[in-house]
């Protein structure tokens, strides 16, 4: 994704879009955050992941305070283009919390069951 892509991306009616940070290494889903389209520009332009905080009403630059910042290494929008996928590299804890990541703090709703696999 470049920097001209982002006229593409539909953001909703708050013109924001969703994005999900993810550990380029792992796999490891980080965090939900939220991005407008200046936002969008900031990140792909630096390299540093760059969110719209609701709650502020102002930018933030992943770790700019804590240190532990996300180097995006790559950017993808989902097949509607209303939801952000970025792959990065995590500096310590992604979740404000100090947690690695923002999905590990409470218990599952839900957990995998384990099934026997039936083959025909």
């Amino acid at each position: 994704m470049d920097l001209a892509d982002v006229e593409n991306v539909t953001f909703n009616d708050q013109g924001l879009a969703p994005v999900i940070a993810q550990d380029a290494t792992t796999g490891v889903v980080l965090m939900l955050a939220w991005m407008d389209a200046e936002a969008l520009r900031r990140t792909l332009s630096t390299r540093r992941a760059t969110y719209w905080s609701r709650s502020r009403r102002s930018y933030w630059v992943k770790g700019e305070t804590s240190g532990h910042t996300q180097t995006v290494r790559e950017v993808r929008l989902d097949c509607d283009r209303d939801a952000i996928l970025l792959l990065v590299d995590q500096v310590g804890a992604a979740c404000h919390t100090g947690q690695a990541t923002c999905f590990d703090v409470y218990e599952p709703l839900l957990r995998q069951e384990n099934h026997a696999v039936v083959s025909a």
